[in-house]
């Protein structure tokens, strides 16, 4: 018979606080970065900042959040500092859950508390998107830009346009400049529902463009969600019942770029956790760190995975251990990628080094195979604007960026490796088939030619890649070494 208690009010502590937070989402990312961080600030400062969730689609999980009084555990895992840490927290933060689809006049009436004051999102890329077949009379409208704009209107109402009784916005989707995305999806539902803002549609527009601000935000933590293999010991650890619990990565980054009539003053006063001891960032601009993450975290991925699994190692925290493979990730993120950023050293240096101990992380069995879907776009995006951007400043091509696009080229090629294991490359059909063509040539500068030349398919912007100087017979070298000596020695040759 199980001794676990259930885990409600009754049984755990529940703080008391004010709401002053609307968050649109209840998924397990949220609770385990968001709130953990309101959380966090509420016990450093004086915050004193509760939550209250609006689920944002029909189907949720807020009947399982109420059934716990919204409490739950959060289990951190990885290093942090070169120590492990596998941590169980407590998170009561959010004080209630609503369902708008449920009980609408529930949610307006959020707009009538006075204290709220922030509104945090995350309901997935898709999420933000303007939907003009959604009315001012839908209850709810059925996007969330919608239902923002429902709830807007109604304080505007309700406080008669006072300017304190704006909402400082923070969307949390996963798209570069969400906040930028969620302004113009805002102003294309003030314009869409003019008539039925009738006489006040003027001042309405006016409150929402110079009293609500938005802010754009990048937001980083590996939040895999319920720990379903782990679960039994962790309520057997935590004594609870707890069916609510997240799993998460030690390491968290929360950029908010401020908007542009909010002083970052002001928003670090109401909105305190950098205070906090946290890895909170508030700046005027968002797009260096956005630009940082891409390259020296996305970028060294791209290409560590294709390496890694052609020279016989299936993990990355393994990868990182290599005595080969391990230096070629250091010369990639550290002597290549790094030189291309334009922040302060000193903080592409700590960030690089915080990349390594997630990609380090003890409790996370990270394959490499799962990196390589669509590897292409991925290093169109994450990986090309660093090797161009190196070129110009050191006048010579990043060669561990170069192996690391020879390495996905053969790694498209299929077939198998050298213990037998299978190759499966996954990507656009047609530039699975392109690669096809070109390696039955047999001819590896053809193939390096045909896929650096490949603009409309992958390269887009970048152009014919076989005008970069020095680019093309470079690539054919790697092709040529790795066929001959193999990835691993080829790895070596070029560290």
């Amino acid at each position: 018979m199980s001794t676990l208690k259930p885990l409600n009010q009754e049984t755990a502590r529940k703080c008391r606080r004010t709401e002053r937070v609307i968050q649109f989402g209840e998924g397990n990312f949220l609770r385990a970065f968001v709130d953990w961080i309101i959380q966090q600030t509420d016990e450093q400062t004086d915050f004193d900042a509760s939550v209250v969730v609006v689920q944002p689609i029909e189907r949720g999980m807020v009947d399982m959040l109420n059934a716990q009084d919204c409490l739950y555990h959060v289990n951190l895992q990885g290093l942090l500092e070169g120590k492990p840490v596998n941590s169980l927290t407590l998170v009561d933060t959010i004080s209630r859950a609503l369902n708008p689809y449920q009980d609408f006049d529930a949610y307006l009436r959020l707009a009538e508390q006075s204290e709220i004051r922030f509104v945090i999102s995350n309901t997935t890329e898709a999420g933000i998107a303007f939907d003009p077949a959604c009315r001012l009379s839908d209850r709810p409208a059925s996007s969330y830009p919608g239902k923002l704009v429902q709830l807007l209107w109604h304080r505007f109402q309700t406080f008669r346009g006072d300017p304190a009784k704006g909402f400082i916005i923070m969307p949390c989707e996963l798209i570069f400049l969400n906040g930028h995305h969620l302004r113009e999806c805002i102003d294309q539902y003030v314009e869409l529902w003019r008539d039925d803002f009738g006489a006040d549609y003027e001042h309405f527009k006016q409150w929402t463009r110079e009293s609500c601000y938005v802010c754009a935000t990048l937001v980083d933590r590996i939040v895999p969600g319920f720990p379903r293999k782990d679960i039994q010991q962790i309520q057997e650890q935590l004594g609870y019942a707890d069916q609510m619990v997240v799993q998460g990565e030690a390491f968290h980054l929360w950029v908010i770029e401020t908007a542009p009539n909010l002083p970052i003053e002001q928003l670090a006063r109401e909105f305190p956790a950098d205070r906090a001891g946290l890895n909170v960032v508030l700046t005027h601009n968002e797009a260096p760190y956005h630009e940082r993450k891409v390259t020296l975290l996305n970028g060294p991925h791209t290409v560590l995975s294709p390496v890694a699994y052609l020279s016989g190692i299936d993990i990355v925290r393994d990868a990182c251990q290599h005595p080969v493979v391990g230096r070629y990730i250091h010369q990639v993120q550290f002597e290549e990628l790094m030189q291309t950023l334009n922040l302060p050293m000193s903080e592409l240096q700590q960030f690089a080094q915080d990349v390594l101990e997630r990609f380090l992380n003890p409790y996370v069995d990270h394959q490499v195979t799962s990196i390589m879907l669509n590897s292409f776009p991925k290093f169109q995006t994450r990986d090309l604007p660093g090797l161009k951007t190196y070129l110009e400043r050191k006048g010579t091509l990043p060669c561990g960026l170069v192996l690391g696009l020879a390495a996905i080229i053969t790694y498209y090629r299929g077939g198998t490796r050298s213990d037998g294991a299978p190759i499966q490359p996954n990507d656009d059909p047609r530039i699975m088939q392109l690669l096809t063509d070109l390696w039955q040539t047999g001819d590896t500068r053809r193939v390096a030619e045909g896929v650096l030349a490949a603009q409309e398919l992958i390269w887009h912007e970048h152009g014919d890649l076989n005008l970069i100087p020095g680019l093309t017979d470079l690539l054919t070298q790697m092709l040529d070494s790795i066929a001959e000596k193999g990835m691993l020695q080829t790895v070596e040759e070029v560290i």
